[in-house]
């Protein structure tokens, strides 16, 4: 019997949306935390990842305040309200679907959530997948910023040496938008692409999302950047050189918007089960970049 549902779950609290697809109701669990924070992603996990639910039950989670999960936040939100939403998302699905333990992929912002739950609770995955790992927001950001000094042109690059990349000074939000901007117009983020047009594209002409939701996505994303990035900065995993459940870490070579350079020394360091995948073609999003080689190794990870 196949699952096909989209609803909105409470979880600690707040009504949340959740997407759930599967070729056969039995499928192991596949949770999907998205970027950002803010970035929900339902449309183009559905196109890029779909095939996944063939042999997953594949779960799409829109976070609190991002995409379909849209309100303005009223609340004080912390990096831990996000980690309790999540865990209380998990203990939720392997009880309604009756499993034991399920398959977790965090990308960037999600693979910070993803990564404390793994520390946490790893008796609740059989898998983490980290992709574009976020190791250490600090010096993360500083080169993403020394990426930009490099490729930019002369005028931005003058804006650029004003720019404090550890996001500490009341200009953050405005020093952290153009070293964003400049990493992906100077093709550090998006392989292949100097704008996230396409991205855009593929919610605009998707049955999943409607206006309105895309126009939540846009105040969602606003809102938990100026949020949670000040805190987000202190984020580090660096000292860590062990975790009790198997990490695979998929990366995008040319990463520079999070360094995937991190996330390769990480890898280096891990004595525990680990694995990495480098994808040549591929920045900040090797899940939609290289989607087939990727749902490849997400299958790989059944057998």
């Amino acid at each position: 019997m196949e699952i096909n549902v989209n609803e909105m779950i409470e979880i600690n609290g707040v009504k949340q949306f959740i997407a759930v697809r599967a070729k056969h109701a039995g499928n192991p669990l596949l949770l999907y935390v998205h970027g950002g924070p803010g970035d929900a992603a339902l449309p183009l996990v559905l196109k890029y990842n779909g095939v996944l639910a063939e042999h997953y039950t594949l779960v799409v989670w829109e976070q609190r305040g991002a995409g379909k999960s849209y309100y303005p936040f009223t609340e004080a939100v912390t990096i831990d309200t996000f980690v309790e939403d999540l865990q209380l998302l998990i203990e939720y699905l392997l009880n309604r679907y009756q499993q034991k333990k399920l398959t977790l992929v965090g990308h960037s912002w999600g693979s910070v959530l993803g990564m404390k739950i793994a520390l946490m609770v790893p008796h609740l995955l059989q898998c983490y997948v980290g992709c574009g790992q976020v190791i250490d927001m600090a010096e993360g950001s500083k080169r993403a910023w020394e990426y930009a000094m490099q490729v930019a042109d002369p005028k931005t690059r003058k804006q650029l040496t004003a720019v404090d990349p550890s996001y500490q000074g009341t200009n953050w939000f405005n020093d952290l938008m153009l070293v964003t901007k400049t990493v992906v117009k100077y093709k550090g983020s998006y392989y292949g692409h100097q704008s996230y047009n396409p991205m855009i594209k593929d919610f605009i002409f998707s049955s999943s999302y409607r206006l309105k939701d895309l126009i939540n996505r846009q105040k969602g994303s606003l809102q938990s950047i100026q949020a949670l990035w000040p805190e987000l900065m202190s984020v580090s995993f660096k000292d860590i050189h062990e975790l009790q459940v198997k990490i695979v870490l998929i990366e995008g070579k040319h990463d520079h918007h999070v360094d995937s350079g991190l996330a390769v020394d990480f890898y280096n360091q891990l004595t525990s089960l680990k694995q990495l995948y480098l994808f040549e073609k591929s920045c900040h999003f090797p899940q939609w970049s290289d989607a087939e080689q990727f749902n490849q190794i997400m299958i790989s990870l059944l057998s």
